[in-house]
């Protein structure tokens, strides 16, 4: 199988999905968590959720990077984007997403901010040399996928003697978001929908591997397939998790064969380890403040940290009260369970950052018409 479309042949989808229907249990719910947002869009796009029997809930969890980023995050890029002599750079979908005011960067260029959207680190590099007289900021974002390149980026600053460029590091870490989401207090106070096992993410596992997954799959005893994005590859997940589950086991399987080894990419780890080290705490829209969650710059790199050179302070920004981004994030509710959602919020009009981003939950639902599932009932109210 060596071409996309045999990942999507119908035959091979309704047969595996025939084997899910087969083997899940009439007399219990199973409940998964999809962590990345890629996998969220696979199953509102090719509609999985109908070939799945009424007792197999798919939830959606807190794996796109741009959802994740708390408020304060962004209100301190804007507050970044308007020094003077600054060029603010970052990823498309992060010039979009609001403020509870309804400040965005977007909404900062067109007040005159040098913000400029980006599609890769080298980008910010090749400004920064491109524009000596003015400082450079990447605005840098995203879990272990996109690490390693801002690493590359900040040792290629180094190299070029580029002094006017720095990173805002916000890049976040997603076993540490998965265990949190098991364990926190934020968790017991807000309340979480059962989780029976996850679909792990694709790309991230593609540099990490599969055995960080290994600690909380056996400490808290729940199942992990990783899959690819695919929707054989996520059936074929979910078929895997419910064997697991009815057999009793809680194990870290790996249906992404042909992307992730176990050790995942050696070379990526070195150099992220050799840029950046944890954050003690680091706050998640939705999870709140999560501990060693996130990245920071080390100290040996200190002249390409934006957060030293600039004195950025922490924020703590609540989001806008008729949002439920942040319950979405934590698999508490469903996009259409949100009164705004379609009607207020819409891509084109975006009030919360899950209808922003690409890889976000209400954009999926949204962009493919996913307004009433089958599985209506949500569920934290399905019976076990």
């Amino acid at each position: 199988m060596k071409y996309i479309n045999e990942f999507r042949e119908g035959t091979l989808a309704e047969n595996i999905a025939t084997n899910i229907a087969a083997e899940a249990n009439p007399l219990r719910h199973y409940h998964f968590m999809e962590f990345c947002g890629g996998h969220t869009h696979a199953i509102s796009r090719f509609g999985l959720v109908d070939l799945l029997p009424d007792n197999v809930h798919m939830i959606h969890g807190p794996g796109c990077p741009v959802c994740v980023l708390p408020m304060g995050r962004v209100e301190n890029a804007i507050q970044l984007a308007q020094t003077k002599d600054l060029i603010l750079c970052s990823y498309g979908d992060m010039l979009r997403i609001p403020t509870a005011s309804g400040m965005s960067l977007q909404k900062a260029k067109a007040r005159g901010a040098d913000v400029r959207m980006i599609y890769s680190s080298a980008d910010a590099i090749k400004i920064a040399q491109e524009n000596t007289q003015h400082q450079v900021v990447f605005f840098a974002i995203g879990f272990e996928t996109t690490t390693p390149p801002t690493a590359v980026a900040i040792k290629q600053a180094q190299a070029l003697g580029l002094d006017n460029f720095t990173v805002f590091c916000n890049h976040v870490l997603t076993p540490s978001a998965i265990s949190h989401i098991l364990q926190s207090p934020e968790v017991r106070e807000f309340g979480v929908v059962p989780l029976d096992g996850f679909i792990g993410p694709a790309h991230v596992s593609v540099v990490i591997g599969s055995r960080p997954y290994e600690y909380f799959a056996e400490e808290f005893q729940k199942p992990v397939v990783i899959a690819g994005f695919e929707p054989l590859d996520v059936l074929q997940a979910i078929l895997m998790l419910i064997r697991q589950i009815n057999s009793g086991r809680a194990e870290v399987e790996n249906e992404f064969t042909r992307a992730v080894l176990p050790t995942g990419n050696i070379k990526a780890q070195s150099l992220v380890a050799e840029v950046f080290e944890l954050r003690r705490v680091f706050e998640w829209r939705g999870l709140g403040l999560v501990p060693y969650s996130a990245l920071k710059i080390k100290s040996g790199y200190a002249d390409f940290d934006a957060e030293c050179r600039f004195q950025i302070p922490a924020l703590s920004i609540a989001d806008n009260k008729a949002c439920e981004c942040g319950a979405i994030l934590r698999g508490v509710k469903r996009p259409q369970d949100c009164k705004i959602f379609g009607t207020v919020c819409t891509p084109e009009n975006p009030i919360g950052s899950c209808m922003v981003s690409s890889e976000g939950a209400c954009a999926a639902h949204y962009s493919y018409g996913r307004f009433r599932e089958k599985n209506h009932t949500h569920p934290a109210t399905s019976e076990n």
